[in-house]
């Protein structure tokens, strides 16, 4: 399955959920919308096209049609050299009165954002908004917190402690200890929720450069470089969410104030020195009686989980690189020479683009396009492939 067929079916399951929620007045507009990640606009529309199309009125049209709406590029440098010409310095309003007794049909806000986008406007600063607390998500799924505390949690070893526990409930669903906190640490997390529970809506997280790229220090992360979790998040229809404070992290941040409070003396009283033996501890004694004390009900009945029916979920929650194949048939990867094996597709490989897969234990793996071409271990050898009989 493709993934833009993937992320259709996805929309559909989900939509359909909220939708039987909806109707059953177990969910209020607002609520619904928010599940969906849209507006409560659209999700009237949604519902429109659901009850006069069915499943099929749910399809995104704008990805095969042209907008009418947009405006002839003529039209816009006119606006833009009239204003740079005859009325540089001008506010946007007062320009605008010209212009609409000029003959102009364009909207106020259409001729501002024109000539912003043109450096001939500079946008103006935003008023501080009125800050309040932050509610729960409504609904299990709808929101995750996925972070990674630093602390000496056995004597004398200094560990980093992930998890990821829903914004709904405080529910942890996941928790274990790494030697440093990462992109396969992050891919670890996402895949207990997946296999647990299935797809969730969001997921929130701190600026850490595996999560974000940030083109400026201390600036705003960039939505279109994505880091290898970024890129899994997005093919899996994940919205990840920046947190820019400690304090918008207030719920993990509380969380981990306890763990580092409890959890240090729970592995201290039981010699537990042992980073496996402590993720032993952490699965089987300490996750289950943290989440009977502390997880709260959810403000509404119901899930935002969608059940995983994608592909193979390893090559999605892994880092991906393009590589050009070599004349002899190789690949080179942090100087490993991956060799191709014969196959029936192709005589050779040659000059085709290639994408490499490193699994979180190291292993490697070639694709070409969906087709997978070969295996091999953390030394870049080939693996045997065992041949049914």
């Amino acid at each position: 399955m493709r993934r833009t067929e993937m992320r259709q079916e996805n929309r559909k399951m989900r939509f359909e959920e909220v939708y039987l929620g909806w109707s059953e007045k177990r969910l209020t507009q607002e609520t619904a919308a928010l599940v969906l990640g849209v507006s409560d606009r659209t999700f009237r529309r949604h519902i429109d096209r659901y009850e006069e199309e069915g499943l099929e009125g749910l399809l995104d049209k704008r990805l095969t049609q042209a907008s009418f709406r947009r405006v002839p590029v003529d039209e816009v440098m006119a606006v833009a050299e009239r204003y740079d010409s005859r009325h540089r310095g001008w506010n946007v309003k007062h320009f605008y009165g010209w212009y609409r007794r000029d003959g102009g049909r364009r909207s106020y806000a259409w001729v501002k954002n024109t000539l912003q986008s043109k450096g001939l406007v500079l946008k103006s600063s935003k008023r501080g908004a009125h800050r309040k607390r932050r509610e729960r998500a409504p609904l299990p799924g709808m929101m995750l917190h996925q972070d990674g505390s630093s602390h000496e949690w056995v004597f004398g070893k200094k560990w980093d402690l992930i998890v990821t526990m829903d914004d709904a409930t405080s529910e942890h669903y996941s928790m274990f200890f790494v030697e440093e906190e990462g992109t396969d640490s992050s891919f670890q997390g996402a895949r207990d929720v997946i296999v647990q529970k299935g797809l969730f809506s969001s997921l929130y997280t701190d600026r850490g450069s595996h999560y974000w790229f940030t083109p400026k220090e201390g600036g705003k992360v960039s939505k279109t470089q994505l880091t290898q979790f970024g890129r899994a998040m997005k093919h899996l229809g994940i919205q990840m969410i920046a947190a820019y404070s400690p304090e918008a992290r207030g719920r993990s941040e509380r969380a981990f104030e306890t763990h580092q409070d409890r959890l240090v003396k729970e592995l201290a009283f039981h010699g537990i020195t042992d980073m496996n033996a402590a993720n032993r501890y952490l699965t089987k004694v300490y996750l289950p009686a943290f989440n009977a004390e502390f997880m709260q009900p959810p403000l509404e009945e119901g899930s935002a989980f969608v059940p995983w029916i994608g592909e193979n979920l390893d090559d999605i929650l892994c880092e991906q690189d393009e590589r050009t194949v070599s004349a002899d048939n190789c690949v080179s990867f942090e100087g490993m020479k991956l060799q191709i094996p014969a196959n029936q597709y192709r005589c050779h490989y040659v000059r085709v683009k290639v994408q490499v897969h490193r699994y979180p234990d190291g292993s490697l793996a070639i694709f070409h396009g969906p087709r997978k071409l070969a295996d091999y271990d953390q030394r870049g050898k080939l693996k045997k492939v065992k041949k049914a009989a």
